[in-house]
């Protein structure tokens, strides 16, 4: 079979994951890469046998499917000349940087038969597939994502950069529209919100209690989910799941089996599977707008609750 000619657009820390994994896969080509920091894209093309691209409107018409991991508010406007090249696209999250920009890929996508994927990356942690596969209905949910400043991503909110992996993962649980949305949130080292808290109401009653730090001494990022007779405690970065169910008089504890894998890696696999099959993506451009319009009304909550007390 023909392979898949792939490239990359913007090689920071996650971008250069991406064309390391792409290189690494038998059935793709990583046919070039580009970086607005020229030294750096030399540099990473050079490390993966690739070509570095002037500029990635020709990378774009050079490939086949591209990913797109620049800053949020580069997303827009490289995922527009993406898909109009009717080229498949995996957009790093958040999708765009507001509703409107999202709504116009969606309505854009409409007219190409490109695969659009969005990279919530944690959707392919073996931990949370296997919790989605659970049958159970969440009543209170509890989440906590914290990790030190490191600089990246903060050029959105905390609710954008790391929330809204929660956010998506929550709405896929739930299964039901939101109802009421509470939140509180400070600036400390950026200009936007560096921690956040989120208190989510759906409409069959589930309640999902959520907290998002980078300005945290150490990384946490895990789930809690308490339905009738069981509760289930899940780590992310440990891939790691433990079921309590009450059994007669007692609670009985087990840890759910999983077989750990490189999230991220079966991101791509993923959407090269997609793209091969022609199949809708497991995060699609659709799910990844509603992930963000949540994100937005967190946000503007917090924003409107600050503009009280200046």
């Amino acid at each position: 079979m023909k392979k898949i000619k792939t490239g990359v657009i913007g090689v920071g820390r996650l971008g250069s994951l991406h064309a390391k994994i792409y290189n690494q896969m038998p059935d793709v080509e990583l046919t070039g890469i580009y970086d607005i920091d020229k030294e750096k894209c030399k540099k990473i093309a050079n490390l993966y046998n690739t070509k570095a691209f002037p500029d990635y409107k020709r990378l774009i018409e050079s490939v086949d499917a591209v990913s797109i991991a620049t800053p949020t508010s580069k997303h827009f406007e490289i995922a527009k000349e993406s898909i109009k090249s009717n080229v498949h696209s995996l957009i790093e999250k958040p999708v765009t940087s507001n509703i409107k920009q999202a709504q116009q890929l969606i309505n854009l996508s409409k007219k190409t038969k490109s695969i659009i994927q969005v990279g919530h990356v944690e959707r392919f942690n073996a931990a949370v597939k296997a919790l989605c596969q659970m049958s159970g209905i969440p009543r209170f949910i509890e989440c906590h994502r914290l990790s030190p400043y490191t600089y990246r991503g903060t050029d959105v909110s905390v609710t954008m950069d790391l929330m809204i992996h929660d956010i998506n993962i929550i709405s896929t649980l739930v299964k039901s529209k939101v109802k009421k949305i509470e939140a509180v949130g400070i600036a400390i080292l950026s200009n936007s919100n560096d921690i956040t808290n989120a208190r989510i109401t759906f409409e069959n009653n589930t309640v999902a209690n959520l907290t998002s730090s980078r300005v945290s001494k150490e990384s946490m990022r895990k789930i809690r989910i308490f339905q009738k007779h069981t509760y289930i405690s899940l780590d992310y970065i440990k891939q790691k799941a433990e079921i309590y169910k009450k059994q007669k008089n007692k609670i009985v504890k087990n840890e759910m089996p999983i077989e750990k894998k490189e999230p991220l890696k079966a991101e791509l696999e993923s959407f090269i599977n997609c793209i091969k099959e022609n199949k809708t993506p497991l995060v699609s451009i659709k799910e990844a707008t509603y992930a963000l319009r949540i994100a937005s009304k967190i946000d503007n909550i917090i924003k409107k609750n600050h503009s009280k007390f200046s």
